[in-house]
C-alpha cells in the first residue's frame, strides 16, 4: 500500500474530489484549510490579507498499482490550472488497521 499527500489550491477541492472518484479511491481525509508556498514557484497560500489563498490537502491509502494512474491525473489536472498549485507526494504504508 501506498500514501499519497496531495496539496492543491483550494479552488481545486472538487476537481481533486472528482479525480478521486472517477479513479476508485474512495477513502480519504481531507483537511480543507492548509497553508504554505511552492518549493520551486507560486506564491504563497498563507491566509492572509497579504497572501489570501489557502490550500486543501488530501491523504489517501491505495493499493501499489493505483498509485500511477492517479498521478498521471493529478499531472493532467495540474497542467490545467498549474497556477493554483497542485503537489503530491508518495510513500509507503507499513500496515493499515
Amino acid at each position: 500500500m501506498k500514501a499519497i499527500l496531495i496539496t492543491y489550491g483550494q479552488s481545486l477541492n472538487q476537481p481533486v474530489e472528482n479525480l478521486l472518484d472517477k479513479s476508485g479511491i474512495r477513502g480519504f481525509t481531507r483537511w480543507t484549510e492548509t497553508f504554505g508556498r511552492g518549493s520551486e514557484r507560486g506564491e504563497p497560500h498563507y491566509g492572509t490579507h497579504a497572501w489570501p489563498s489557502k490550500n486543501g490537502t488530501v491523504l489517501a491509502v491505495v493499493q501499489d498499482d493505483e498509485v500511477a494512474a492517479l498521478l498521471d491525473a493529478l499531472r493532467q489536472l495540474n497542467k490545467h490550472a498549474e497556477e493554483q498549485g497542485l503537489s503530491a507526494f508518495v510513500w509507503n504504508v507499513e500496515e493499515k488497521l
